[in-house]
């Protein structure tokens, strides 16, 4: 039970955030305006393409397990539904 509770709040933590790449793209808006140490050390992070294949790759895994839940939850349904 504690592992559902903590893998929905994951996905409801990385569905929430955005992607890496509207970060990427205010983070280098906010580099052209002003530069700031902090601010390119941030946007090298987000540039680098491991990061960002991770976030992509955690935003779909997140996606298709609700996806499944989703279809899981119909199935039980119509199945509780025909028993009747």
């Amino acid at each position: 039970m504690s592992f559902d509770l903590a893998s929905a709040a994951w996905r409801k933590t990385i569905r929430s955030n955005g992607s890496i790449e509207q970060d990427r793209r205010a983070l280098a808006h906010l580099i052209e305006v002003g530069s700031d140490p902090a601010e390119i050390e941030y946007y090298e992070w987000f540039s680098d393409p491991q990061a960002r294949l991770l976030n992509r790759a955690q935003r779909t895994f997140a996606g298709q397990y609700e996806r499944r839940l989703r279809r899981r939850a119909q199935r039980e349904k119509h199945m509780a539904d025909n028993r009747r």
